[in-house]
């Protein structure tokens, strides 16, 4: 029998790498795209060919730019909504607890590891949510200001994202080289489960 199903295998790694796609977009949006960077460049450009723009209008043309970018963000979004939902559910198969069974058998370092879990699920449902919420924040009727508490929060949160991610990649790069070799390829090919004695 294999230890992680098909359908867990496919959730996880369309999980990656919608997960990738959700940071690199939030990336460029602070970096290459940050609209306060671009709307000083597009303002020096212009008035160096006589061209004169006020900041409101540069910052309207940098977010102009990066707009299709950040609807990527927005579908990605979606797509991390509806894995939520489907973890949620894979949860109550065997191969979607294999994390959390006999988790007191488990040493203190595997039992952090499946706490890490339960932790990341925590902040994904929050950041599904949160992220529908703000999306649909005109529709909901929410005011300017709850929406922007709750933007707060939702960018604040998105912080736990990118460090579960690092500590993910770490682990599996740890894991790989000491005690569990072939860990990447099991998430692939399904491992098999040991046979008990």
């Amino acid at each position: 029998m294999k230890k992680w199903s098909l359908s867990f295998r496919i959730w996880h790694w369309a999980h990656a790498f919608i997960v990738i796609g959700l940071l690199v977009t939030v990336f460029l949006r602070k970096t290459f795209l940050s609209w306060r960077a671009n709307s000083e460049i597009i303002m020096l450009k212009l008035s160096s060919m006589d061209i004169m723009l006020s900041s409101e209008q540069a910052k309207v043309i940098a977010k102009a730019i990066r707009a299709p970018m950040w609807e990527w963000h927005i579908l990605l979004g979606y797509g991390l909504s509806v894995l939520v939902f489907i973890r949620l559910v894979l949860f109550f198969t065997q191969s979607g607890q294999q994390n959390f069974i006999d988790i007191k058998s488990l040493n203190i370092h595997k039992k952090m590891v499946s706490l890490g879990y339960l932790g990341i699920y925590t902040v994904l449902i929050f950041m599904s949510m949160s992220g529908l919420v703000l999306n649909f924040h005109e529709e909901l009727g929410l005011i300017k200001e709850t929406t922007h508490d709750i933007k707060e929060i939702h960018e604040l949160v998105f912080n736990a994202v990118w460090i579960f991610v690092l500590l993910h990649i770490g682990g599996v790069v740890v894991a790989e080289t000491t005690d569990e070799k072939g860990l990447v390829s099991k998430m692939i090919n399904g491992g098999n489960e040991k046979k008990s004695e």
